[in-house]
């Protein structure tokens, strides 16, 4: 029996979630989670791995409530974020790499968290909350401490974004405080003033750590918000605004090896007619020029890492199906250098330029460290101590050509034994963002639990989808209901058109905008027996200004793109069973959009409860839970619930819910 056989086998599996390299390239350290001795929450210690891959991984952290957040210092000290109580924040500890025990390197009650630090000297940087109406540490630690006491958590806001994610944003915001590992007590606070420019920020330390460049969240008028570059001295917290382009929101930054220029991603403003598009550009200190790096390649570029000698830079990107590592060098093409169906991750360079060190996931092995030499691209898989489970069955590609002329691709994981005299039934599952991908493993939206079941899951790519190129993702920007749905059902019909595939038996699912996706198919076709449709957008004139972002969602849903691809106006033409599942604490895809959908199924569709109440129809409702579904148990009920609800539906077997709910 796999993993896969079995839910709580499943949840129970450990699973890298993060790397760090020392800077001298000798030490690798993974993040690993595993379930807590209760089962209902997962602890992350940190283990070494050996960066030659001849001798087995050692755990280095044993604390109760975990640790995570590794990054090494230049002399080879190893910090991380641990909490000592559940309830405070996280704070500072360091390992010395000459041995010994660890030791909490910083005593700020607010904590301190994101810390990156320099490739030469002591210098680090992170963030840690602050009150604006606070002049001292002793200030900020007081009013801290008062509100705690008095069970104060309101918020007064002077404009957005109010929340993020699962979260509400203030009275505190994050700012940049500067110090050293060998002298913690120095820490400096970089950024006063800096309100909420610095939510959700990505920044980078020179070499020599005498400057940051971060990004900066600029608010505009009629609530928008976009954001900038700025260098920050770390000495004297000198803040100058270094790339302000008014048509692009800025991020990734990442500062040459020799300090003299900064590469970062573009991405540009979209509007109602035009998607966005990300490019590579690079702003030289000398003589403040900004120039495109690649012009003209046709990709998205994330997660820029210099090459030690400034020669270029590596980047990730999506590509049909993959996300490999490129090489981008001044005046020539991009240079993939990976070839493996991966998509890679946390890349590291070492300092002669001959390695790199990265998290590498394909849908066939969940995230796990790997060393790929640059001369060929060959990749090694180090030892972490963790088994890959085999998957339960085979993964193929299929695609067809619509007739724009596009092709369409996407993933076909098969069961073990579907053929012609036992086709399996089908299961379409629809990415969200709507800008992504099917390239990497995910413990969340893992297909080889259904396959294991005798489901043929198709993991389709539809217009919207990243790796493909620009015109790919214009074809269905604004129009989320054309070429996204029909793209869809085109790879859909190549696939149940298969021998192995029983095309009387099928399903639709999707999360974000892939339960957009799967609103909209159930009121466009009554072809599948079962809709399971997960955080999803349902009233789309009501979803954009209630989301935490809603000056991005402004700039592609102009009143006349809802009225056309908003799922709730063809409520009354739903008659298929759908399972609807939100969690409350969802800030990205308000509770709202679940809540409504919900009414309207019972209410107004063409299958509407009875005249006793009774509906096909379930809604499976967390109250603490956030977008993703990530405490253990919970995820636990969320497959056996989704389980249950396709087995009824389409294998048409009797099959009860989970008895923790009560039914």
């Amino acid at each position: 029996m796999s993993i896969y056989d079995d839910v709580d086998e499943y949840i129970g599996a450990r699973r890298v979630t993060d790397l760090s390299v020392s800077h001298d390239f000798s030490r690798a350290v993974v993040s690993i989670a595993a379930l807590d001795d209760s089962r209902t929450e997962y602890r992350t210690s940190l283990w070494e791995v050996d960066v030659e891959g001849s001798a087995p991984a050692r755990r280095l952290t044993h604390g109760e409530l975990g640790e995570n957040a590794p990054v090494f210092t230049a002399s080879g000290d190893l910090l991380f974020s641990r909490r000592s109580n559940k309830d405070d924040p996280a704070q500072l500890w360091i390992l010395p790499a000459s041995g010994g025990d660890s030791r909490v390197l910083e005593t700020r009650a607010a904590g301190v968290n994101g810390v990156r630090t320099a490739r030469a000297g002591a210098s680090m940087v992170g963030f840690s909350p602050v009150f604006g109406a606070s002049s001292t540490d002793e200030d900020d630690d007081a009013l801290r401490t008062e509100r705690t006491a008095n069970k104060v958590d309101a918020i007064l806001h002077t404009g957005v974004p109010v929340r993020f994610w699962d979260h509400d944003l203030g009275p505190a915001t994050p700012h940049l405080f500067a110090g050293s590992a060998a002298d913690p007590t120095g820490l400096r606070d970089l950024t006063e003033g800096a309100a909420g420019a610095l939510h959700e920020a990505k920044f980078d330390v020179s070499s020599d750590g005498s400057f940051v460049v971060s990004t900066w969240a600029v608010p505009g008028a009629l609530a928008t918000v976009r954001t900038v570059l700025v260098r920050i001295d770390t000495e004297s917290g000198e803040r100058t605004t270094i790339v302000d382009d008014v048509s692009a929101d800025l991020s990734a930054p990442a500062i040459s090896p020799d300090g003299s220029a900064v590469v970062f991603v573009r991405e540009s403003l979209s509007t109602p007619e035009d998607a966005p598009r990300m490019t590579l550009q690079r702003y030289d200190f000398e003589d403040s020029s900004v120039s495109d790096v690649a012009d003209g390649w046709d990709r998205w570029p994330m997660d820029p890492v210099w090459l030690p000698d400034g020669s270029g830079v590596l980047v990730t990107a999506d590509e049909d199906g993959r996300s490999p590592i490129f090489v981008l060098r001044d005046g020539a093409q991009p240079q993939r250098l990976t070839h493996t169906d991966d998509a890679y991750t946390h890349v590291h360079v070492s300092s002669d330029g001959t390695r790199v060190l990265a998290l590498a996931a394909s849908y066939l092995a969940a995230p796990h460290p790997v060393s790929i030499e640059m001369s060929d691209g060959s990749v090694t898989a180090l030892d972490t101590g963790i088994d890959q489970a085999p998957v339960p069955g085979t993964l193929t590609e299929v695609d067809t050509v619509v007739s724009d002329g596009s092709r369409v691709r996407g993933w076909l994981a098969l069961p073990d034994g579907a053929s012609e005299l036992s086709p399996a039934p089908l299961l379409l599952w629809v990415h969200g963002g709507p800008l992504g991908s099917w390239n990497s493993w995910s413990w969340r939206w893992n297909p080889w639990l259904m396959v294991a079941r005798g489901y043929a899951v198709l993991l389709p790519d539809p217009a919207l989808s990243t790796g493909y190129g620009q015109d790919f993702v214009q074809r269905g920007w604004g129009a989320w209901g054309k070429a996204p749905f029909t793209d869809l059902m085109a790879l859909t019909d190549v696939t149940a058109a298969r021998s192995d595939i029983d095309d009387t038996r099928t399903a639709a699912m999707g999360g974000s905008f892939g339960g957009y996706m799967a609103n909209w198919i159930a009121g466009h076709t009554d072809r599948f027996d079962a809709i399971v449709t997960h955080a999803s957008l349902w009233a789309l004139d009501q979803f954009g200004p209630t989301t935490d972002a809603p000056w991005y969602w402004a700039r592609e849903m102009s009143p006349e793109m809802a009225v056309e691809n908003s799922p709730h106006l063809f409520v009354a033409d739903i008659s298929t069973p759908m399972l609807v599942i939100h969690g409350d604490k969802d800030y990205r895809v308000p509770i709202g959009e679940g809540l409504r959908l919900w009414y309207e199924l019972l209410s107004e569709s063409g299958l509407p409860a009875d005249d006793e109440g009774n509906t096909e129809h379930r809604f499976l409702y967390f109250p603490g839970e956030n977008h993703w579904i990530l405490s253990p148990q919970h995820a636990k009920v969320w497959y056996e619930v989704v389980l249950a609800f396709l087995a009824e539906h389409v294998l048409g077997e009797s099959a009860s819910m989970p008895r923790i709910l009560g039914h």
